[in-house]
C-alpha cells in the first residue's frame, strides 16, 4: 500500500475533532497490523477516538478495514454427521462483570441443534474474557486451526476459539485497549466485536448488550446506541444480528472470576445454579435458536435432562481439557482467601458491579500488561445477593488469590460498594429490551 499517509497527521486529524478518511482509516489499520505505525502512536489515535467519536461511516469504514486485515472463515458448505446443513449462529456480550453466559449457553445449542463457531476474546479492563476462564480447566486450549474449527462443527456442533488470524488488527488494538483506559468507548467496542463476529463466518448473530454499572458504557442511551449500531453493522455484511439489553448494575451471578465462574456453569449446566445465569442463559438460547430457524427443542430441557452438560463435556475434551476436572473441587482456587462479614442484621443492598469487577482485576484475575498470565484461581464468591436476609457477622463476600499482597487494594475497591440495609433493594427486570429483527 502506498504510504501517502503519516501516523501524527491521521491522530491529529482525529485529535481535533475532525472526520478520518476512508483512505485513511484503510491505511492505519494496514499500517498497524503490519508493524509501520508503533504502539504509541495507535494508542494516542484510540484515545484521540475515545474523545472525539466516530460518525456512523467512520465506524463502516473502520470496522471493514479490520475484517479486512486478516482471513474471512467460511463455513457455507459444511454439514453435520448426518448431512444436514449447519445451522450456524453466535452470541457475544459487550462485557459484563461475572458474565460466564457463553459456558452454558454454546453447549445448549449445540443440544439444541445448532452449531456456534464461538471467537472468544481475553479479560478486557474490568470484565473477564471466555478463553481466560475456560483455560482455567487443566489442558483446554483456544488455539484450534481452522481445520480443527471445522471438523468440530461438523462433528460436535461448536467450537471456541481464539480469534487468531480474523482481524488480527483487531486483536492488536484490543490488547492496547485494555492498558490503555480506552475500553468504554463505542465505536471501538462495534467494530471490535463485529469485526470478528462477521469474520468467523457465523450466519447469525445474537447480542448481549450491557446496561448499568459494570456494563463498558455508562448510560443505558449509550448501550441503546451500541446495540443499533452493532445490529446495522451486521445487515450490512449480510449478517442476521439482533440484540437484547440485559443489566449489568449487579454482577451476574454468585462468582467473579476465571475458575469460579467455570465451577458456577457447571452447575447451570447440571440444572441449578443462580436464578438470573440461568434466565440469561435461556433468554439468549431461544434468541439464537429463533435466529437460527431451529425450534424443536425447548433449550430448558437441556439443562434438565442433562444433554447440554454432555454437548459441554464433549466440546471440553476436543479442545484438550480435563474431563475429570469438571468439578468444582478439581478446579484451581487463589491458594489465599480473606472474607468480608456484615456488620449488622438487614437485608442485603445493592452490589456495585464495576467496583466488584476492579477487585477481582486486582486479585489478578485480569491483565494490567498486554500478554500478562492471569491467575485462574483469582476470583470472588458472593454469599448475599441484593434482596437477601444477612445475619450479624456472616460472610458477604470470600476474596481469593495466589498473591497476599493484592487483598488490600481488591477489599479497597470494593469500599462503598455494598450495603447491608432495612429494606431490599428496588428489583430490577433482567432483560430491559430487545432490538434487531
Amino acid at each position: 500500500m502506498t504510504e501517502s499517509f503519516d501516523a501524527p497527521t491521521v491522530i491529529r486529524t482525529k485529535r481535533d475533532g475532525g472526520v478520518l478518511s476512508d483512505e485513511a482509516i484503510d491505511w492505519v489499520i494496514d499500517a498497524y497490523t503490519h508493524g509501520r505505525v508503533a504502539d504509541a502512536q495507535m494508542s494516542a489515535l484510540l484515545m484521540a477516538i475515545f474523545l472525539r467519536g466516530m460518525t456512523g461511516a467512520e465506524i463502516t469504514r473502520w470496522t471493514a478495514a479490520m475484517i479486512d486485515s486478516g482471513e474471512r472463515l467460511d463455513f457455507t458448505n459444511l454439514r453435520s454427521m448426518d448431512g444436514t446443513r449447519l445451522a450456524l449462529v453466535d452470541k457475544h456480550s459487550t462485557g459484563g462483570v461475572g458474565d460466564k453466559i457463553t459456558i452454558p449457553l454454546v453447549p445448549v445449542i449445540m443440544a439444541c441443534g445448532g452449531a456456534v463457531p464461538q471467537a472468544a476474546g481475553r479479560g478486557l479492563g474490568h470484565t473477564g474474557g471466555t478463553l481466560d476462564k475456560l483455560e482455567s480447566i487443566p489442558g483446554f486450549t483456544g488455539e484450534l486451526t481452522k481445520a480443527q474449527i471445522r471438523q468440530q462443527l461438523c462433528d460436535l456442533g461448536a467450537a471456541i476459539f481464539a480469534a487468531g488470524e480474523l482481524a488480527p488488527a483487531d486483536r492488536k488494538i484490543y490488547a492496547l485497549r485494555d492498558v490503555t483506559a480506552t475500553t468504554e468507548s463505542l465505536p471501538l467496542i462495534a467494530s471490535s466485536i463485529m469485526s470478528k463476529k462477521i469474520a468467523e463466518g457465523t450466519r447469525a448473530l445474537v447480542l448481549d448488550c450491557k446496561v448499568g454499572s459494570g456494563a463498558f458504557l455508562a448510560t443505558e442511551a449509550e448501550s441503546r446506541e451500541l446495540a443499533r449500531t452493532m445490529v446495522d453493522l451486521g445487515a450490512e455484511h449480510g449478517l442476521t444480528t439482533r440484540a437484547l439489553l440485559t443489566d449489568m448494575e449487579v454482577p451476574l451471578g454468585r462468582t467473579v472470576g476465571n475458575a469460579v465462574e467455570v465451577a458456577e456453569s457447571l452447575e447451570v449446566l447440571e440444572g441449578g445454579g443462580p436464578d438470573d445465569v440461568v434466565e440469561l442463559t435461556l433468554a439468549l438460547a431461544r434468541e439464537m435458536l429463533d435466529a437460527a430457524g431451529l425450534d424443536a427443542i425447548d433449550p430448558a430441557q437441556t439443562l434438565r435432562d442433562g444433554t447440554a452438560m454432555d454437548r459441554f463435556r464433549a466440546l471440553v475434551e476436543a479442545q484438550g481439557g480435563d474431563v475429570a476436572a469438571l468439578r468444582a473441587e478439581a478446579l484451581p482456587l487463589g491458594e489465599h482467601s480473606e472474607t468480608l462479614t456484615a456488620p449488622r442484621g438487614g437485608t442485603m443492598g445493592d452490589i456495585d458491579a464495576m467496583a466488584v469487577g476492579l477487585a477481582v482485576w486486582r486479585l489478578g484475575a485480569g491483565r494490567s500488561m498486554p500478554g500478562e498470565q492471569v491467575q485462574f484461581g483469582a476470583g470472588l464468591r458472593i454469599h448475599r445477593r441484593p434482596g437477601e436476609p444477612v445475619a450479624a457477622g456472616e460472610p458477604l463476600f470470600t476474596l481469593y488469590s495466589d498473591t497476599p499482597q493484592r487483598f488490600g487494594a481488591a477489599l479497597a475497591q470494593l469500599d462503598g460498594a455494598w450495603s447491608v440495609g432495612d429494606e431490599a433493594p428496588v428489583a430490577r427486570p433482567l432483560i430491559i429490551d430487545r432490538i434487531g429483527m
